[in-house]
């Protein structure tokens, strides 16, 4: 069979996920593969279009595809999105129908999922036959159990593309309304007091429902808010995945361009920030990726940490659940309180204008309380895998973070909870015995609750 590869790592040839196709190439020579760097060459494949010609004219005369990426931002990075991008806006979509395909990505399991997910959905769009993801953790390639699992997803994949086995799509189409918002009069606008509030978009298109949306949102305030576009930012590339920033948090990019000091002079000093911007394909633009990406800068710390933050999103974004959880996991990483997400899609003037002057309302309330929402499993989750990695093999590349997480209690294992631990063990013991265990199972519910029950009572 003929294996078409879109490498969408910006390392080409070094890229970590690319090994793992190196071995299966080798693991089965009787197939023939056509690698292309569609990440690293992205502004090659924007500007010649023979070159995005050749790579739609050989998944064409393809049996199959493997999406293969590293993980960048629970997605993939923002060089790969932009491909994706260029398959719809120069139409090459008619090369991939019907191919039969897969996607492999290496990462530490961080949000590798909702990555999967996104490439399902594209693969889906395009009417592909995808037939699974394999999310590898980056070193699974050197353990041999790992390395066995490995081979049979490829060799499983390769087969049922040979016998050409039937798939089944699992994303519906994302379908685009024709509402056009049309806002009504002004509302009573809100004070921010001292706070400071940015408002980012990636473009801002003439008499656009978003640019609607921002004119009112801005209205809702009494004095001035500053919006800035992504377009007037100096950003010279995507994320290059080197980790350079890892020891001292000093990027690539250090001077060569505008997005470091706009990020620490801007983002990092508002109280609230509000992210607008269009849904593009399963995602927003590339530019917003890019944005996304190039914070990395600042490693796995925290930037937004107690800031309030809100998404403006022109389009479906109610058919998106999987980009829903990403801005969710977001906030939550960035241990910031997302405050809330307005859309266009309710097709109603009146609503919208309604919630966006709440939203509003609401920004400055909680900015106020310093009120941010608890954490729940995407989280604590996320937390936890980069506390075990920083801890364990790759505290030397992300030195940043490993003292950023001794300063701030993230190392908080082993417990030294020693009154915990007694009871521990005693509780243990004790439940052994037939007799102490059955009352044990009686009173369990009763004392699971009294702690709580006192503080109830006391208040």
């Amino acid at each position: 069979m003929k294996i078409t590869v879109l490498s969408g790592s910006p390392k080409g040839d070094d890229s970590v996920t690319l090994q793992y196709v190196r071995y299966m190439e080798k693991t089965f020579p009787d197939h023939d593969y056509h690698i292309f760097h569609v990440a690293r060459q992205i502004r090659k494949l924007e500007r010649d279009h023979r070159a995005l010609q050749d790579v739609a004219d050989t998944i064409a005369l393809s049996d199959a595809v493997i999406w293969s990426f590293p993980l960048y931002y629970c997605l993939v990075c923002s060089q790969y999105k932009r491909f994706i991008e260029l398959i719809f806006e120069r139409g090459k979509g008619a090369a991939f129908r019907n191919k039969y395909a897969a996607s492999l990505s290496t990462s530490v399991h961080f949000f590798d999922h909702t990555a999967h997910n996104y490439i399902h959905g594209i693969c889906d769009d395009l009417e592909m036959k995808y037939l699974g993801g394999y999310p590898a953790e980056m070193y699974d390639l050197v353990r041999s159990r790992e390395r066995a699992r490995f081979v049979r997803f490829a060799g499983n994949f390769l087969k049922s593309a040979e016998r050409q086995v039937p798939a089944v799509k699992q994303f519906p189409p994302v379908v685009t309304g024709d509402f056009v918002y049309e806002p009504g009069p002004g509302r009573p606008a809100v004070s921010a007091g001292d706070k400071k509030i940015l408002v980012l978009v990636d473009e801002e298109k003439e008499d656009s429902n978003l640019r609607k949306m921002i004119k009112t949102f801005r209205d809702s305030f009494i004095h001035d808010v500053e919006v800035m576009s992504l377009n007037s930012i100096d950003i010279k590339g995507g994320c290059l995945g080197c980790c350079q920033c890892g020891l001292d948090n000093v990027c690539q990019y250090q001077g060569k361009d505008g997005y470091i000091d706009f990020y620490n002079e801007k983002v990092k000093t508002a109280d609230i920030v509000v992210f607008a911007g269009e849904i593009r394909d399963r995602y927003l633009s590339s530019r917003w990726k890019q944005y996304f990406d190039r914070s990395f800068f600042n490693t796995h710390t925290p930037t937004l940490k107690d800031k309030q933050i809100a998404f403006l999103i022109s389009g479906p974004l109610a058919q998106l659940p999987n980009l829903q959880e990403i801005f969710s996991a977001y906030a939550q990483f960035q241990l910031a309180n997302l405050a809330g997400i307005v859309t266009d899609e309710g097709g109603n003037s009146l609503l919208l204008d309604e919630l966006l002057g709440d939203l509003a309302g609401r920004l400055v309330d909680l900015a106020g309380q310093g009120y941010v929402q608890p954490i729940d499993f995407l989280g604590v989750g996320g937390m936890k895998i980069f506390r075990d990695e920083v801890w364990g093999k790759l505290r030397f590349v992300f030195q940043s973070d490993h003292r950023y997480y001794l300063k701030h209690g993230y190392y908080d294992f082993p417990q030294r909870d020693f009154k915990t631990q007694r009871m521990n063990f005693l509780m243990m013991v004790m439940t052994k015995i037939p007799s102490f265990k059955k009352k044990f199972l009686k009173m369990i519910e009763k004392e699971m609750v009294k702690p709580l029950k006192n503080v109830v009572a006391n208040k």
